[in-house]
């Protein structure tokens, strides 16, 4: 069964623990573009010196940048028969640019699993962790701003992929095997 699948969901809810698990389950990669940019950067592709001067000017890698990352990550053989993105697409032009990369391969999107939770509960989780990983930067106004920001720029993303009738909503609270459970029941 092949899979093309996108996870998104608010920074806290638990995307990449579900992402691990839901590429075990469905036996395709989980794609994280953070991974695919320390890969590039460590590998010293030509993407990853380009992407590397944005990311130590602390600015974002653009657009045309992350897409030819994610259009070469992609194609390669694990990907053939499906994936699981995390951490992409995070605009509207990348979403159009996601349809064309699979469209050359006669290939489109199939599910979009959006995780939700409790704002108050994800501030919780964030404030936990950072203080277990020792992340004094991340104080809970900090928190509410990521979390702000996150709902800004992902609302034109869920409206999109609503309107193609391919958004699936999981509440991401709860035991780590139910909420599995539940994103695997919606995309079966």
């Amino acid at each position: 069964m092949s899979s093309r699948i996108i996870l998104i969901g608010p920074p806290g809810a638990g995307k990449g623990t579900q992402a691990a698990r839901l590429s075990e389950a469905l036996g395709v990669p989980a794609i994280s573009t953070g991974d695919i940019f320390r890969a590039n950067v460590k590998g010293e592709t030509e993407l990853g010196k380009l992407a590397k001067r944005y990311m130590d000017a602390g600015e974002y890698v653009p657009d045309e940048v992350t897409n030819s990352m994610v259009a070469d990550r992609l194609a390669q053989d694990d990907a053939a028969e499906g994936f699981l993105l995390d951490g992409y697409p995070r605009t509207s032009a990348q979403v159009d640019e996601l349809d064309r990369i699979l469209a050359a391969e006669d290939k489109a999107v199939e599910h979009v699993v959006e995780l939700t939770a409790d704002t108050d509960e994800v501030v919780a989780r964030l404030l936990a962790r950072a203080q277990t990983e020792g992340r004094s930067d991340d104080s809970e106004d900090v928190i509410r701003h990521r979390l702000d920001v996150y709902e800004e720029q992902t609302q034109p993303l869920t409206d999109i992929y609503r309107s193609r009738g391919l958004l699936r909503q999981v509440d991401g609270l709860g035991d780590v095997d139910d909420i599995t459970e539940r994103i695997l029941s919606t995309i079966r």
